[in-house]
């Protein structure tokens, strides 16, 4: 990551934290190298096990027309977070999967930490791009079903998204529209 592209990230990034400057030198010269950020403000993160998350991280940086937003693997807890955009009203369902928004924390190394046990699967690029949550439903969806078939299980139900006044739209299809709308930005 260049040096401009990673002070940017190192910047937007400790911006969700109560001492901004704090958690820069922590990233820079601490000795953990880990910083608590709050969620709910800038973004919130979806928690998914972490087979099923790094399946979903492949997708989505399979997909051209996309920029994926940043994603978080803690292999201590077995499990991926996304960021996206806040959504109060919005409620994720499937087995382990939660979602972190106001008034909860993670644990996030510096921008640029691509080793070790947290690390960024795909770092924050400092602009405030973040998952798209419409396509990353669609992603969850189709990786529970291929885990599903590998473990010769019946498919569970996939994890769901649901919102007030939200209508049902075609997988393919939503993928095609949210691919056609670029970046979604705080």
């Amino acid at each position: 990551m260049a040096l401009t592209e990673w002070t940017r990230s190192m910047e937007w990034l400790a911006a969700a934290s109560e001492d901004p400057g704090a958690c820069k030198e922590e990233w820079q010269n601490g000795s953990t190298g880990v910083a608590l950020l709050e969620a709910g403000r800038f973004w919130d993160v979806l928690i998914v096990p972490e087979q099923l998350g790094l399946r979903v991280a492949d997708l989505l940086d399979e997909l051209m027309l996309l920029d994926p937003g940043p994603c978080l693997l803690d292999a201590r807890r077995r499990h991926v977070g996304f960021l996206l955009p806040p959504e109060p009203q919005t409620v994720w369902i499937g087995t382990g999967v939660r979602l972190l928004g106001a008034r909860t924390w993670i644990a996030a190394p510096a921008p640029h930490c691509r080793w070790g046990a947290l690390r960024w699967l795909v770092p924050p690029d400092g602009t405030g791009t973040l998952n798209m949550p419409e396509v990353l439903e669609v992603a969850l969806q189709r990786c529970a079903s291929e885990l599903s078939r590998l473990q010769g299980h019946c498919a569970p139900a996939a994890p769901d998204r649901t919102a007030p006044a939200e209508l049902p739209v075609e997988g393919a299809q939503l993928v095609r529209q949210c691919a056609a709308g670029g970046r979604v930005r705080p």
